[in-house]
């Protein structure tokens, strides 16, 4: 499976089950002060576990920092 994770494509031997599964490798044990958008739509953290993911999708996720 080949996603688009924040404008860069990334291919998954094993691909993730669902938007939940794809935040555990690319966010190990974070969902505080993450936004996360699939195809231009914002995904609720509720909804994480029930959005399957697609060939081709694109996921742009946003952390918050401190400063500035």
């Amino acid at each position: 499976m080949e996603l688009i994770i924040n404008h860069t494509r990334k291919i998954f031997n094993i691909p993730p089950e669902n938007l939940e599964a794809l935040m555990a490798l690319e966010a190990p044990g974070r969902k505080k002060g993450i936004a996360v958008a699939l195809n231009n739509s914002i995904i609720p953290i509720s909804s994480w576990k029930n959005t399957l993911l697609q060939d081709q999708d694109s996921i742009l996720i946003i952390t918050a920092t401190q400063g500035g």
